[in-house]
């Protein structure tokens, strides 16, 4: 098997491979440095609170793994479930707020719906004044939610799949795909071409460039999505704070550094840097809800580069072509996720079937019109 990609979501495929299915022959390929793409570049958050229930399936499998891969994987990635408030600023996003969270509850998710006073409570620094511009008038709260330390959680799996025999293959770029008629047979690299019985394509921002050349167009348009982080402070924040409607999230790392994300850049590009006026828009955002933060001096900006369809939910598993299997298109989600579509895409890389949380997320609902738009039914994207 030879997966492309070795960043979160490759590597946690092939822990799955050799873990549960026993595969030993695996090559993982990344053309430049273990887990030195998307998996450098989030913002280290977990959380399963979805309205749709194939969402709220998928994600709720990968926290409660999150949960058992410290002891799992022998490896203290410093999982911290400081839970996640998701603000709401006017009438209607405190009904769409409540009726998230009723799914929730019914999908077996923690989940509640807080006032201002119950915020205050769980962030003392961010600002429930009423006159604000953009009042806070609740909260959805998911406190078995938080953040991970994704460098860490790529070394744990890393180090996991070496002891499996899996093979770790840096410096090695996939530059096409090899395949005779409809059937992959394996990869052109920067080292040569490799023989494999069957790919996985993990690789988050360029996987329609190598499927096209094959006639295989999909559904992606790849965007770059801006972060940064501030200096080191001392740990004020306690938990993490997202709002749509202003348009920023913002959590404290181990370290002390501000993390604050926010939406994908709308013009097309695979730039792994920030664009000045989407930063600007969030800065202002962040001190609306914090303006505790407004000497805090920021260090670094950045984007990761994020496929993206058109419901903004991925595509997991098999192509037309014989022995090819997708797993892209992730837009924001693609940290959160990581244990989850490690273990359903290492089900299908093994078997040749979906597994059944997998089964939505195939190319052909994009034929039948069976579209998983999370962000469209509930305004908030994965």
């Amino acid at each position: 098997v030879m997966i492309v990609g070795a960043g979160g979501h490759g590597l946690a495929t092939a822990y799955y491979l050799a873990h549960e299915h026993g595969i030993r022959d695996i090559a993982v390929l990344e053309r430049g440095w273990l887990a030195g793409g998307n998996m450098a570049r989030n913002t280290t958050i977990i959380r399963s609170n979805y309205l749709l229930d194939e969402s709220a399936a998928l994600y709720g499998h990968a926290l409660e793994l999150w949960e058992r891969w410290p002891a799992e994987l022998d490896y203290d990635f410093l999982l911290s479930q400081r839970g996640v408030l998701n603000l709401v600023h006017t009438q209607q996003e405190i009904r769409d707020a409540r009726r998230r969270v009723f799914a929730n509850r019914l999908n077996g998710i923690d989940a509640d719906y807080v006032e201002p006073d119950e915020i205050a409570r769980l962030c003392p620094i961010l600002d429930v004044s009423p006159d604000k511009r953009y009042p806070v008038l609740g909260a959805t709260w998911q406190p078995r939610a938080g953040i991970a330390k994704h460098d860490h959680v790529a070394w744990a799996l890393a180090r996991r799949c070496s002891e499996l025999g899996v093979d770790l293959v840096e410096n090695c770029e996939v530059t096409e795909l090899l395949a005779d008629g409809d059937r992959v047979l394996g990869v052109r690299t920067s080292r040569g071409d490799i023989a494999a019985g069957r790919v996985g394509l993990a690789a988050a921002g360029r996987t329609s460039t190598l499927t096209e050349p094959l006639g295989l167009g999909l559904p992606l348009q790849s965007h770059p999505l801006q972060a940064m982080v501030s200096e080191l402070l001392e740990q004020v924040h306690p938990c993490v704070v997202m709002s749509n409607h202003v348009h920023v999230y913002c959590s404290q790392a181990h370290k002390g550094e501000l993390v604050l994300g926010a939406g994908i850049d709308s013009y097309n590009g695979y730039g792994q840097r920030g664009s000045v006026q989407v930063l600007e828009r969030q800065l202002a955002a962040a001190l609306e809800l914090f303006p505790l933060f407004a000497r805090a001096h920021v260090i670094r900006t950045w984007a990761g580069v994020v496929d993206v369809t058109p419901d903004a939910s991925p595509i997991i598993g098999a192509t037309p072509f014989d022995g090819l299997f997708l797993n892209c298109g992730w837009g924001t989600g693609g940290f959160k996720a990581t244990p989850a579509v490690g273990r359903v895409f290492a089900h299908a890389l093994a078997t040749g079937r979906a597994h059944p949380l997998a089964e939505p997320y195939g190319l052909e609902r994009f034929r039948t019109g069976a579209l998983i738009d999370e962000h469209g039914a509930a305004a908030v994207a994965h």
